[in-house]
């Protein structure tokens, strides 16, 4: 899998794109990350790629044309499956998404920044819209961060255990159940004896028990 991610703060990705899972996905060959600076597109002598909006609001806009020069520089070197815009009003990301998302080949992420962009990049240029939450981030950057490290912890071979990733949260519309390790007993606070029964049918009784009341106590609305 290839992700592209476009930026006018680049900087803001090196350390969350360089570590951990991401890293070690890189170096095995199994992603490729590649982060481009929308100012290198700018035909402004200034590397300018925002200007004032149309209609007197407060705030400058990222101009279309930077965007669609980088855009266009993409496509002519592969085909790519999405074109994402990570925008506070888009598509509510989760994980069926995070899991449809890892099936694809090739991704663009356009990263947001001061007030918006033009709309006409919405309309003509972007093919998914994706929000983290119900608010509002200096850009995109964390965002599309967010993104590529839900995708790419899925690709077989990623991650040391690929089991782990099928029993996180939401994966099955649950929250995952409390987990324990060494020491049994610390301070006079016990693990669940049933963990260290070995009895592998009952444990995952439990678990799932587990999984249904911390759902209904936290997350209701996703048993509905």
């Amino acid at each position: 899998m290839r992700i592209d991610i476009i930026s006018v703060v680049p900087e803001m990705l090196e350390s969350p794109l360089g570590c951990s899972i991401l890293k070690r996905a890189c170096d095995k060959g199994l992603a490729e990350l590649h982060v481009h600076n929308l100012r290198d597109y700018s035909t402004n002598k200034h590397r300018k790629v925002d200007d004032y909006p149309f209609g007197g609001e407060a705030g400058m806009i990222i101009q279309i044309e930077p965007v669609d020069r980088c855009i266009s520089a993409l496509k002519a070197q592969r085909d790519y499956d999405e074109v994402i815009f990570t925008a506070p009003d888009g598509e509510q990301f989760n994980q069926k998404m995070a899991n449809s998302l890892s099936l694809l080949n090739n991704i663009i992420i356009l990263c947001g920044h001061y007030k918006g962009i033009d709309y006409r990049i919405r309309e003509h240029l972007i093919t998914k819209e994706i929000s983290v939450g119900d608010y509002v981030l200096t850009g995109g950057e964390m965002p599309a961060a967010m993104i590529a490290d839900a995708i790419v912890r899925l690709i077989p071979g990623a991650m040391g255990d690929e089991q782990s990733a099928l029993s996180d949260s939401f994966q099955d519309n649950l929250l995952e159940g409390p987990i324990y390790t060494r020491p049994a007993v610390y301070k006079g606070w016990e693990v669940p004896q049933i963990l260290l029964s070995g009895h592998e049918a009952k444990i995952a009784e439990w678990k799932h028990e587990q999984s249904l009341e911390r759902t209904r106590r936290l997350r209701p609305d996703l048993l509905q």
